[in-house]
């Protein structure tokens, strides 16, 4: 079947998947993953690549919302859905039925982890809750991932990344100084990032359950993991009381240190984290005379405006491939601001093979973001993309549960799958 018209062609054709066969560090590692949208699928679909046999149960009918949210595909659901739920199998199942519950905790004795993202409580009221599933499994690893954690006054509150942003103090952050706060790149980065801390908590926590035979619940709040990583202004509050605003392309550490625009209406990053590397800048700019002057990081922030405005000045004058030559050859750090469009002709993602080709059912041919991180000897790779909704129902059932085709039926009739 033909590929999906909205997937637009690289001007560099992105490389085949690994092919399959070559083991990986997961391998022997079942996952039920019962969560929706981004964090804990994210952190599932890390694992799948791998190696994990990822489970994702899905609710019958519409299954993950996450299947709507985003460019919709010819098979109706999107292209975000067919990158997220690589390499998994979708089952689905109404764990809200004592059915349906019953036949999560028989697939609960057979894996190593769950993932759940609903809101604290949701589980325990339909009997599966962290209690509940590690009496049937003492080994296992359970991933809960929620927008305010499983305990605390805001618990029961829903979270999604947009809210973590704000909460978790980032928000404030992004946005020129005399403007409103913005979206600080992708409004989905919080769900990212929670989704990468739960990828590291169930690797810990497999490695002590092989040690210990004893599992344990990985308890993820979404602001946290925004938190998590706003560099210095937790411990620079607590010293002296900063409130950090919000600096717009620059930083309140380094000078120039930002984003600046260039002849052909491009921009161009550069960043001089220190005064040998602004003293490059100098050399590429052929201003020795601003070298005494601004000599010293702190002579710069005090004349932030002048410094930037004579970058800003050079950097208008030329194209931007023609800055980034200039700057690479004098050794300052610097890069293209880039688009989409800019990734899929550039040459540097080609060669690193960062984008790859996946087959997707009922769509065709996909072009995804390659597996990361980098293995040498047991890599990751992606054996398809996002699976149509229940695509796995009638062989992971029978598989794992031994359930009889008229047993399926029987469940199906019912609305248990």
């Amino acid at each position: 079947m033909p590929a999906d018209p909205s997937v637009t062609s690289p001007s560099q054709p992105p490389k085949a998947a690994p092919s399959a066969g070559a083991p990986r560090p997961l391998d022997g590692v079942r996952i039920l993953d019962a969560a929706t949208f981004i964090a804990g699928p994210f952190t599932t679909a890390i694992l799948a690549e791998f190696g994990a046999e990822v489970i994702k149960v899905e609710q019958p009918g519409g299954g993950d919302p996450f299947r709507r949210f985003g460019t919709q595909t010819a098979r109706g659901d999107t292209l975000a859905f067919l990158s997220e739920a690589r390499n998994k199998r979708s089952v689905t199942l109404d764990l809200r039925t004592p059915a349906g519950a019953r036949l999560f905790k028989a697939l609960t004795a057979r894996c190593q982890v769950v993932c759940e993202n609903f809101r604290p409580g949701t589980l325990e009221r339909w009997g599966l809750g962290w209690d509940d599933l590690r009496a049937i499994n003492p080994a296992l690893v359970m991933l809960r991932v929620s927008g305010y954690g499983q305990d605390g006054p805001y618990a029961d509150r829903p979270g999604f990344a947009r809210i973590a942003h704000a909460y978790g103090g980032l928000t404030h952050l992004a946005g020129m100084p005399d403007g409103p706060p913005v979206t600080p790149g992708s409004t989905s980065l919080g769900d990212y990032m929670s989704g990468l801390f739960g990828a590291v908590g169930v690797l810990m926590a497999l490695r002590h359950a092989e040690r210990a035979g004893q599992g344990q619940m990985i308890d993820i709040a979404l602001y946290e993991s925004v938190f998590r990583v706003l560099d210095e202004i937790a411990p620079r509050h607590a010293a002296d009381g900063t409130v950090r605003g919000r600096e717009g392309a620059g930083t309140i550490n380094a000078c120039p240190h930002g984003h600046f625009p260039c002849g052909d209406g491009a921009w161009v990053a550069i960043a001089c984290t220190s005064d040998k590397m602004f003293a490059r800048l100098l050399d590429v700019m052929e201003r020795p005379d601003l070298a005494e002057r601004y000599a010293t990081t702190a002579q710069r922030l005090a004349d932030r405006a002048t410094v930037d405005g004579v970058v800003t000045t050079w950097t208008g004058s030329m194209p931007r491939d023609e800055i980034v030559r200039h700057c690479t050859d004098g050794q300052v750090p610097c890069g293209p601001v880039n688009t989409i469009a800019d990734i899929f002709a550039d040459p540097h993602f080609a060669a690193r093979g960062n984008l790859i080709q996946v087959l997707a059912e009922g769509v065709g041919a996909v072009t995804l973001p390659n597996v990361l991180p980098r293995l040498s000897v047991t890599p990751g790779r992606v054996d398809r993309a996002g699976p149509p909704l229940g695509a796995d129902t009638d062989a992971v059932l029978e598989d794992l549960l031994g359930l009889s085709m008229a047993e399926r039926d029987a469940l199906r009739a019912e609305g248990v799958i």
